[in-house]
C-alpha cells in the first residue's frame, strides 16, 4: 500500500530535513552529550574501517604529524553519510605522511564525521574529535561539570569515551577557551586523567590532547609553549597542543619541559599564518624545519588552506605543491598487513566506474570510498641521469571508482628502466602471493611496466617459485575480474565499456621467510633500444593479496529487511492518481563486517502483473543506488512506477557485499529484499 500519509519518524539530528538522508551530527550542549544513548540511527554513524596497523607505531618515540581539519565551521558536504553530488569537493589524501587527524569544529561535542574516519583507519591514521568550550557560554557550561565533585566531570568524560567507543573513532582534543573559576581549574587534571584512563581502557591506543590556552590559575591566556603553568594539564592526558604564536626560543625552552616526551608535545603551525607565526601557507616548511630541529611533534591547522583561499581549478596542483615542500619533515609510514588493494580512488569523480563498466555519470563525493592513497611526487635517477618518473591523481580516467593513478616519465638512453615507488610496505609475506596490476598507456608506446617487490630479510628470504598467471597485456573487463577460487579460476575478457584499453597482468608469487619492504611501479625501454622515451600511464588498481585466502567461503548477507517508508506523489496520472511516485525507506542486514570493504547496492523495479517472480527476477542489469560502510543504508527517493488497481508493485534491493581482497562476488550470493506496494483502494 502506499500512501502520502505514511510518515518516517525520526530525530533530526540524525537526517537531513529536506531529504531524510543520513547525516553525521554533533552536540551542542552538556545536556545532549550527557543524554545522549545509542540509538539505531547511529549506526550511520559508525567507522567501518578498523584503524590498520602502520610501523612505526604511533606509540614509538619520535616525532608524529598531527593534522587538525578546521574547514569553513565542519559538517560541509562530508557530514552525508552516504554521498553527496558537488563539484570541486575538497580532498585530502596525502595519509601516508600523517598519524592523527583531529576534526574541528565549534560546536561543544565534534564527532567526527563517520567518511573521515573510515579514510583514516584505512590508512592507519588515528582520528580524534573535539570537545571544546568557549567564552561566556563555556564558561557557563565548565562550572556546571567542572566546580562540583567528581561525579560530575566523570559524568561527561564516560560519555565521551562511549561516544568514541560506539562510533569508532580514537580520543579527544580537550580544548577550553574560557577561563575556568578555582574550583573548577583544580578539578581540570583530575577529568583529563579519569578522561585518558577510561578512554585507554575501552579505545585500544585511544589518545587525549590538551590545547594550550587556559594556565593553571585557571586564566585563560595562550602560552604559545609548554611552561611551568600549563603543564599540569600535559602531565594528566597524552599530549599538548601548542598555540601557534611561538618563536624558537619558545621551542628551545621547551626542550627542558618536555624531558622524555618530546614527541608528546605537538606544536601548533596555522597554515593560514594569522596572527605573528612563523612560516604558513606555502612557507609551513620553515615552521616544520625548526619544530623537526628540537625534535617535537607538529600540529597543521587548516591546511585545507589550499581549498578555501586558492583556486578551486588548481586544487590538487596546490594540494600536491603544499605537501611537497614539507615532505623531508615528513617520515614515511608502511602498511604492514594484506589484503592490500586500491583502486587509488580519491572518493570522488565526475563519474562512477565498477571495473571498467561505468555505472553513472555526473559529479559525487563520499569520501569513506577513498581507496588507499600512494606516496605522490617527483622520482629522479641519481647520477645526473635526466631519468624521471612523476605520480599524481587523475579524475580523467577509471578502472574502479573515480580516479586513478597518473604516472608520466622518461627514460632517457643511459639507462634501461626508471621506478617509483608507490608504497613502503612491513610485511611479513605469507607462502604464495597473488599480484595484479590494473594500468593504461596513453597512446601507442613499446615501454613495459610491471610491478616490483623489494624484500627485506635477504638472508632467509627465497622466492622459490614464480609463476606469470596472465600473458603481459591481457585486456581485462568488468565481466572477468577473478572471482573466489582465483588464481585458478578462468581467464580475464576483453571488454568493450568505457574502459576499454585498460590491461592487467596477474602474478602468483611462492616466497618464504620474507618482509615486504616497497611496492614500485617500473618502466623499462624494449630489448635493444637505445632510443629517449617518455610515457604516461594510468594505473587502476594494485593487489597484493594471500592467495589462499581467496580460496575462503565468505559470510552471507542475511536478513535484509525494509523499514522507515515514505512515500512521495512524484507525476499525477489520469483520474488524480499518482502515475509514479518517490520512494524512502532504510535497508539493514547481517553482515561480518570485518570481512567487507563496502557493500555496492542496487535495485529492480517492477509493476504490474508480471511473470518475474522472487528467484528469478529478470535478465537485465539491476540499477546502482550507492554504497554503504555499515550494515544499513537509506534509499532517498528512488523513483517508481505507481501500482495499477489491483496489481502489485514490486521493488527489489540487493545487497552486493565487496570483500577485502577486492574481487566480485556472485549476484546469486548477494542478498535480497523484496517489496510489494499497491494503489489504495
Amino acid at each position: 500500500m502506499w500512501s502520502v500519509s505514511l510518515r518516517i519518524l525520526y530525530q533530526a539530528r540524525y537526517y537531513d530535513k529536506d531529504t531524510t538522508r543520513p547525516i553525521s551530527f554533533y552536540l551542542s550542549t552538556l545536556e545532549e552529550l550527557l543524554a545522549w544513548t545509542p540509538l539505531t540511527e547511529d549506526g550511520f554513524n559508525v567507522a567501518l574501517e578498523p584503524l590498520v596497523c602502520r610501523q612505526p607505531p604511533l606509540s614509538s618515540p619520535r616525532p608524529r604529524t598531527l593534522l587538525c581539519h578546521d574547514m569553513m565551521g565542519g559538517y560541509l558536504e562530508d557530514r552525508f553519510i552516504q554521498g553527496s553530488e558537488v563539484q570541486n569537493p575538497y580532498s585530502f589524501y596525502h595519509w601516508q605522511y600523517i598519524d592523527i587527524f583531529v576534526y574541528f569544529s565549534h560546536h561543544t561535542v565534534t564527532i567526527p564525521p563517520v567518511c573521515w574516519t573510515n579514510a583514516a583507519h584505512r590508512h592507519g591514521v588515528c582520528v580524534l574529535g573535539t570537545f571544546i568550550t568557549e567564552w561566556q557560554e563555556g564558561g557557563r557550561l565548565c562550572e556546571a561539570f567542572l566546580a562540583g565533585d567528581e561525579r560530575s566531570f566523570r559524568a561527561v568524560a564516560d560519555r565521551l569515551v562511549q561516544i568514541a567507543q560506539f562510533f569508532r573513532f580514537d580520543g579527544w582534543l580537550i580544548n577550553i577557551e574560557n577561563s575556568l573559576s578555582s574550583a573548577a581549574v583544580r578539578n581540570t587534571p583530575l577529568f583529563l586523567q579519569y578522561l585518558t584512563t577510561q578512554l585507554h581502557q575501552q579505545v585500544p591506543g585511544g589518545l587525549v590532547l590538551w590545547y594550550d590556552s587556559v594556565v593553571q590559575s585557571g586564566q585563560l591566556k595562550w602560552q604559545d609553549e609548554l611552561n611551568e603553568q600549563n603543564r599540569v594539564f600535559f602531565d594528566s592526558c597524552d599530549g599538548f597542543f601548542t598555540n601557534y604564536n611561538w618563536r624558537e626560543d619558545h621551542l628551545q625552552r621547551m626542550v627542558a619541559q618536555a624531558g622524555k616526551r618530546l614527541a608528546d608535545v605537538y606544536v601548533g603551525v596555522d597554515v593560514f599564518a594569522r596572527s605573528n607565526v612563523v612560516g604558513g601557507r606555502f612557507d609551513t616548511d620553515k615552521s616544520l624545519e625548526l619544530i623537526r630541529k628540537h625534535g617535537f611533534s607538529a600540529a597543521l591547522f587548516a591546511p585545507g588552506w589550499v581549498y578555501e583561499c586558492l583556486e578551486k581549478s588548481d586544487f590538487f596542483q596546490n594540494q600536491d605543491k603544499f605537501w611537497r615542500l614539507l615532505e623531508r619533515f615528513l617520515p614515511t609510514h608502511s602498511i604492514c598487513s594484506l589484503p592490500f588493494v586500491t583502486s587509488f580512488c580519491l572518493g570522488l569523480g565526475t563519474r562512477r566506474v565498477c571495473y571498467g563498466k561505468e555505472q553513472a555519470m555526473g559529479p559525487w563525493y563520499h569520501p569513506s570510498a577513498q581507496e588507499t592513497q600512494p606516496l605522490f611526487g617527483e622520482h629522479k635517477l641519481a647520477g645526473g641521469s635526466r631519468g624521471w618518473v612523476k605520480s599524481q591523481c587523475c579524475l580523467a580516467d577509471a578502472w574502479h571508482g573515480g580516479s586513478s593513478l597518473l604516472l608520466r616519465g622518461l627514460i632517457p638512453p643511459e639507462v634501461d628502466s626508471v621506478a617509483v615507488r608507490l608504497f613502503s610496505l612491513n610485511v611479513p609475506v605469507p607462502p604464495k602471493v597473488f599480484l595484479s596490476m590494473v594500468y593504461k598507456f596513453e597512446g601507442t608506446t613499446d615501454v613495459q611496466v610491471a610491478l616490483e617487490l623489494t624484500t627485506g630479510d635477504a638472508s632467509s628470504c627465497h622466492a622459490y617459485d614464480f609463476q606469470q598467471k596472465l600473458a603481459h597485456g591481457t585486456a581485462l573487463g568488468p565481466s572477468g575480474y577473478p572471482p573466489p577460487g582465483w588464481p585458478d579460476g578462468p581467464a580475464v575478457v576483453a571488454s568493450s565499456s568505457v574502459a576499454a584499453g585498460f590491461n592487467g597482468d596477474c602474478y602468483e608469487v611462492n616466497l618464504r621467510g620474507c618482509l615486504l619492504q616497497d611496492l614500485l611501479v617500473s618502466f623499462s625501454r624494449p630489448p635493444g633500444s637505445q632510443e629517449e622515451k617518455s610515457f604516461i600511464c594510468r594505473l587502476g588498481e594494485i593487489q597484493v593479496v594471500d592467495a589462499n585466502s581467496l580460496l575462503d567461503p565468505l559470510p552471507q548477507v542475511q536478513n535484509v529487511t525494509v523499514s522507515q517508508l515514505r512515500w512521495l506523489p512524484l507525476i499525477t496520472g489520469s483520474e488524480g492518481r499518482p502515475a509514479r511516485l518517490l520512494l524512502s525507506c532504510t535497508l539493514h542486514w547481517s553482515y561480518l563486517l570485518l570481512r567487507a570493504r563496502c557493500f555496492r547496492i542496487h535495485c529492480w523495479k517492477r509493476t504490474g502483473s508480471s511473470s518475474v517472480t522472487e528467484e528469478t527476477p529478470g535478465t537485465e542489469e539491476p540499477v546502482f543506488l550507492g554504497l554503504a560502510f555499515a550494515n544499513q543504508y537509506r534509499v532517498v527517493d528512488l523513483a517508481v512506477e505507481a501500482a495499477p488497481l489491483g496489481q502489485d508493485g514490486r521493488v527489489e534491493f540487493l545487497v552486493e557485499p565487496v570483500p577485502r581482497e577486492g574481487f566480485l562476488v556472485p549476484q546469486a550470493e548477494w542478498g535480497r529484499a523484496v517489496l510489494l506496494y499497491s494503489a489504495p483502494q
